[in-house]
């Protein structure tokens, strides 16, 4: 797997080859996700799209650096989209992506082009943009998880130090200050398409999110609601997330 370096922490990523005439679909995966956790589903998008794509594992996460800091800070994703995420696409020299997150990853995406930075659209799968208590709660229990269960030994198959990689994320959600995490300001500074589908049966947040995100983007927005799906949108529904990533994809060229 080859490695790049952005915001100073050395990062492993996968280019997958597409059409030189479309763009770069990006991969930006949830808080406890990778670049393997994504499974086939990148591959499976640049075919379905013809699109090249980019999948890394951020920093903390997969194969990437471990997580140095004591304590990740709480404008965690704030801190991806504006300079990690940027300095990553230069160095790699992608230019008006489309990013495809899901999860942190999704509000990573919607940070980066609130903060104006250049993309094609944005396909978003499970976004939060505020905290609710469903999400709270869910992290809680995948806390008794991490203590009680084998999710420690499941999680090690994926990261380096899986220990670090679940409390970047549970800690930081968990911190009583992250009840006023909110990223609503960078919405109607979002001209480009968007696409949002969401899970009915997430288990980290509820629909309220993805109506937020349509009500207040600047451009135009599509919602995809998907029953009989939680919140990991890739793994229960992929057909259909694949369908609708490759129609979004192919109505950004109208």
């Amino acid at each position: 797997m080859p490695y790049t370096v952005a915001a100073g922490r050395r990062l492993e990523y996968e280019w997958i080859e597409g059409r030189a005439e479309r763009p770069a679909l990006v991969f930006l995966h949830e808080g406890l996700g990778s670049l393997r956790q994504w499974r086939d589903f990148p591959a499976r998008a640049a075919v379905e799209t013809g699109c090249p794509a980019l999948v890394y594992s951020r920093y903390g996460y997969g194969d990437s650096d471990v997580l140095e800091e004591p304590r990740v800070p709480l404008t965690y994703m704030h801190d991806e989209a504006k300079r990690a995420l940027p300095e990553l696409l230069a160095g790699l020299g992608i230019a008006r992506p489309v990013l495809v997150g899901h999860s942190d990853g999704a509000s990573i995406a919607l940070i980066h082009a609130g903060a104006g930075h250049p993309v094609r659209g944005l396909a978003l799968m499970a976004p939060h943009v505020f905290v609710e208590d469903i999400s709270i709660e869910s992290i809680r229990r995948a806390r008794g998880d991490f203590e009680t269960t084998d999710l420690p030994e499941r999680l090690a198959k994926y990261h380096r130090d899986p220990a670090k990689t679940f409390h970047l994320w549970n800690d930081a959600w968990l911190d009583p200050e992250f009840r006023q995490w909110n990223i609503e300001e960078y919405l109607p500074r979002i001209s480009c398409p968007v696409l949002a589908i969401q899970g009915e049966d997430d288990e980290y947040g509820t629909l309220a999110q993805v109506r937020a995100v349509a009500a207040q983007v600047a451009g135009r927005c599509e919602v995809l609601t998907l029953a009989q799906c939680g919140h990991r949108v890739h793994i229960d529904q992929p057909g259909r997330a694949l369908a609708a990533i490759s129609r979004f994809v192919d109505e950004l060229r109208r």
